[in-house]
């Protein structure tokens, strides 16, 4: 970055009454990761901000016309401050009228599969890996989960109860008391998994169930961790 960048940059934040350590606050609710030393670096020309950095700063120090202000170009080009002025009020009347307001682009609706034969949450049910329809979800369902199955049974109340969805991580491997669907003697549980002295073991939250002990003998497959 220019010294002469650099400067504005260092100006602005004085008009807006920033510290440089308030400045680094400010980029951190932008969820920018920013040291009060960095912003030194940059006023005084020996850094540069990546791209994201500088509009993040142009944002937080409210530079309503970058060009303008960085280079004299833009719409506020020749003009003095008191027609800068003008023209932000200009626009804040625009703004206020809401019949000039920018339409968002619509946000790609997210789809996943969701299999519509029941994870056994007590006796067991066989997991096919082709029957499932899609259904949307919102951002509440983390972006690690690939794809849902229904609970059947109530094993795992009170954390899951019958009918309900829930959202899974594919993985093929779980720590001690992580919760995920498991493939035993061809049928598909939703357990906690239990490590113990006498083995592996999988595990129903709800008391009234017995925990089923894995054979030496017989294959348990992890398809993925509960994420939901």
């Amino acid at each position: 970055m220019s010294k002469l960048l650099g400067t504005k940059l260092a100006a602005l934040r004085r008009k807006s009454g920033l510290s440089q350590k308030e400045l680094a606050a400010r980029l951190g609710l932008l969820k920018l990761n920013v040291s009060n030393q960095a912003i030194s670096k940059w006023e005084n020309g020996l850094t540069e901000p990546s791209a994201e950095q500088f509009l993040a700063l142009c944002r937080v120090l409210e530079v309503d016309d970058i060009s303008a202000y960085f280079n004299g170009g833009g719409i506020l080009r020749g003009l003095n401050d008191a027609g800068a002025g003008k023209v932000r009020e200009y626009a804040d009347i625009l703004r206020a009228s809401g019949l000039f307001e920018r339409e968002e682009p619509e946000k790609a609706r997210r789809t996943l599969p969701l299999y519509a034969l029941a994870v056994s949450a007590g006796t067991g049910e066989y997991l096919d890996g082709s029957s499932f329809e899609r259904v949307e979800v919102d951002d509440s369902i983390p972006d690690s989960a690939k794809y849902g199955v229904r609970v059947a049974g109530d094993s795992m109340e009170p954390r899951y109860h019958s009918g309900e969805t829930v959202w899974i991580r594919p993985q093929e491997t779980l720590l001690p008391n992580e919760i995920g669907v498991f493939v035993y003697n061809g049928s598909a549980y939703l357990k906690q998994l239990h490590l113990s002295a006498d083995g592996i073991a999988l595990h129903s939250l709800n008391p009234a169930y017995a925990d089923i002990k894995i054979s030496s003998f017989a294959e348990l497959k992890v398809l993925g961790k509960a994420v939901t």
